[in-house]
């Protein structure tokens, strides 16, 4: 009979568990893919303390038998005392079908196997109790946007041996999202360019990460409203690239968003709306707003429906084959010049 499992304290503090060498099963579930990722690699980080080195199998719960699993876990291993047998799509795997004989093999699991199962759901039954008295049952849901913070500053430190202040932080997780992934990604080519023992700045921030979605949109409509058509020609090739297709999603995107606001804004006008009040109902905030304001004035309700139309139809033609988005865009962009000056 396996030892029941005992509790562990979680790296960071705050007495989160984590997986142990002590844990017979244990369970990763949620929408956060690299937290499944990094406890996996925790676990079998404790596992080749404890026993040496481990073999590690992995499996399609999608394609794999449930014999199949648990005689891998049962055999003796042939390279290795110890065995981490590794299941995706575990939402799959653990089913109506299966859930009687993983019951049964929790009762008195491997002592010579860890199972992992992993997955983006799980369906709580009787089976919890049973891994929970050998195992642990971990969620890896994303997280919000401070405590993505918190853990950027954590993982810094932590990960690559530098260090970045929260206020910091929060503008690499406006810019990215909440997605510890991408963050990680970042942060570890934010530590090299600053240099072993230097800080991540502000000013790195901005330099070599991307734009916001927001910054981005509004970075493409200021050429719309430029009034100048070689100006807005010449950035439109800069942002096309050399993925004409690919990146005329947010040129698409930002010409339709911008003649949403402002036909809603010279409706507004033009029935002697307050321009605070459109300006909360559209969400214009910021160097935009102004702007916005004014091409909608002076563009008027009939030019900016007719702009509106042009928008929605060119974003259903971009999604035909044979189209060159290229040079739709260009039309579009043109239009807008057109449509928004005095």
């Amino acid at each position: 009979m396996a030892k029941a499992a005992t509790k562990t304290g979680g790296r960071g503090g705050g007495g989160a568990r984590v997986p142990g060498a002590e844990h017979r099963i244990v369970v990763l579930v949620g929408k956060e893919l690299f937290l499944r990722t990094q406890y996996t690699s925790m676990l079998k980080e404790k596992l080749e303390a404890e026993h040496g080195e481990i073999e590690v199998f992995r499996f399609d719960g999608d394609g794999v038998d449930l014999a199949e699993v648990l005689d891998e876990c049962r055999s003796f291993g042939l390279m290795a005392s110890h065995k981490m047998v590794v299941v995706d799509e575990a939402d799959s795997f653990v089913n109506a079908t299966t859930r009687a004989m993983l019951e049964r093999y929790a009762s008195n699991p491997s002592e010579g196997a860890t199972l992992v199962l992993r997955g983006g759901k799980w369906n709580k039954g009787k089976l919890d109790e049973s891994i929970s008295a050998v195992g642990l049952i971990l969620k890896c849901d994303t997280v919000d946007e401070g405590a993505a913070c918190r853990w950027t500053v954590g993982r810094a430190q932590r990960e690559y041996e530098s260090s970045i202040d929260m206020r910091v932080a929060a503008g690499l997780v406006e810019r990215l999202g909440a997605d510890l992934g991408r963050i990680d990604t970042e942060l570890g080519k934010l530590a090299t360019a600053a240099g072993a023992g230097n800080p991540i700045t502000g000013e790195l921030v901005s330099e070599l990460v991307g734009l916001t979605r927001e910054e981005e949109v509004w970075a493409i409509q200021s050429y719309l409203l430029c009034g100048d058509a070689g100006r807005t020609l010449t950035e439109l090739k800069v942002i096309l690239g050399n993925s004409p297709r690919g990146n005329a999603v947010p040129v698409i995107f930002a010409c339709s968003d911008l003649s949403r606001k402002l036909m809603g804004a010279s409706e507004a006008m033009g029935q002697g709306v307050n321009t605070q009040v459109i300006s909360k109902e559209l969400k214009l905030w910021g160097a935009s707003k102004d702007v916005i304001l004014r091409t909608a004035g002076r563009m008027g309700p009939e030019r900016a429906r007719a702009l509106f139309d042009e928008c929605v139809a060119a974003d259903t033609a971009s999604k035909s084959t044979g189209v060159d988005v290229g040079m739709l865009c260009e039309r579009l962009m043109l239009s807008f010049v057109a449509a928004s000056g005095s």
